[in-house]
C-alpha cells in the first residue's frame, strides 16, 4: 500500500502550491497505477521543478532496468537502510508526489474486499512524501523514477486497510507547512516531518469495484457506493473536490 491513487492536472498543482508555470502538461488521472508516469516536484539548484517520472523507483545501480521486486512504496522503517532507497535518502533526493485522493481495500467480516477512496478535508491537492532517482541504461538513456514513503496507519486507515500482506499502513502525507522542510531541509529535519496524517482531517467512503482494473480511468470511479449514478452531481461533488 498505497498502490492506486487519484492525481490532479498541472493547473490544480500550480494553483494549490503557488508555482509559476512549469514545463509540463497532463490531465487528471482517476486511477494511477504503478509504472505509470506521475507528476512530482523537486528542488534542484535552488529551483522548484515539476516533472513527470515513473512511479516505481529504479535504483541508480540497476542500469535503468526495473527491479523484480516492488518499489512503489518505501517503508519508513527501512527507507534509510534499504539498498534501493538509502542513496536518494542520503543525497536528499526528496520530492512531492501529488494526489487528490487514494484508494485502499477493506476486508469485511465475510472476507469480501471493497475499495475505498480517501481524501483530505484540509488540502484539496496534497503531496505524498517521496524520493526520486535517476538511473542510466546501457545505451545512455536516462530513466527517472519515484517512490513514496509509507508508515503505520492512523486510526482511520488502520480500520480501512486491514488486509493483504502489509495491513494497517498508510502513505506519508505532508502537512502543507512541512512541504518546504521536506524539499530542502536537512535529513534530520525531513525525517521529523514524517508522521501519520491526522485521522480527523481525512474522509473515506466505499467506491465500486471498477477501480480494481487500471484500465478504468474516469470520474465515475469516485462515485460512492449507494449514491445514484447522476454524473453531474458526481462530478461536481466528488471528482472535482481537488479542483
Amino acid at each position: 500500500m498505497c498502490g492506486r491513487y487519484v492525481s490532479p492536472d498541472e493547473a490544480a498543482i500550480e494553483r494549490e502550491f503557488n508555482l509559476v508555470h512549469q514545463e509540463w502538461q497532463f490531465p487528471p488521472s482517476f486511477n494511477v497505477a504503478p509504472t505509470q508516469h506521475v507528476p512530482i516536484l523537486r528542488e534542484i539548484s535552488g529551483e522548484r521543478r515539476g516533472s513527470t517520472v515513473r512511479w516505481g523507483l529504479i535504483p541508480f545501480f540497476a542500469k535503468g532496468e526495473p527491479p523484480k521486486y516492488s518499489t512503489i512504496n518505501a517503508r519508513i522503517e527501512s527507507v534509510e537502510t534499504a539498498a534501493s532507497y538509502r542513496g536518494p535518502w542520503q543525497r536528499g533526493q526528496r520530492c512531492l508526489q501529488f494526489a487528490i485522493g487514494f484508494y485502499e481495500w477493506h476486508v469485511n467480516a465475510e472476507g469480501r474486499k471493497a475499495p475505498y477512496h480517501i481524501y483530505l478535508n484540509d488540502q484539496p491537492v496534497f503531496a505524498f512524501a517521496a524520493l526520486w532517482e535517476r538511473s542510466i541504461k546501457r545505451d545512455g538513456a536516462v530513466v527517472e523514477s519515484c517512490v513514496h514513503i509509507t508508515m503505520p496507519a492512523n486510526s482511520l486507515m488502520r480500520e480501512i486497510h486491514n488486509g493483504g500482506g502489509n495491513p494497517h499502513r498508510m502513505p506519508a502525507i505532508l502537512m502543507r507547512e512541512d512541504v518546504d522542510i521536506w524539499l530542502k531541509g536537512s535529513v534530520d529535519e525531513a525525517r521529523a516531518v514524517l508522521r501519520p496524517y491526522e485521522a480527523n482531517l481525512m474522509v473515506a467512503y466505499e467506491v465500486g469495484s471498477a477501480v480494481n482494473s487500471p484500465k478504468n480511468n474516469d470520474a465515475l470511479l469516485l462515485r460512492p457506493v449507494g449514491i445514484p449514478s447522476d454524473e453531474k452531481i458526481l462530478i461536481g461533488e466528488y471528482a472535482n473536490h481537488g479542483s
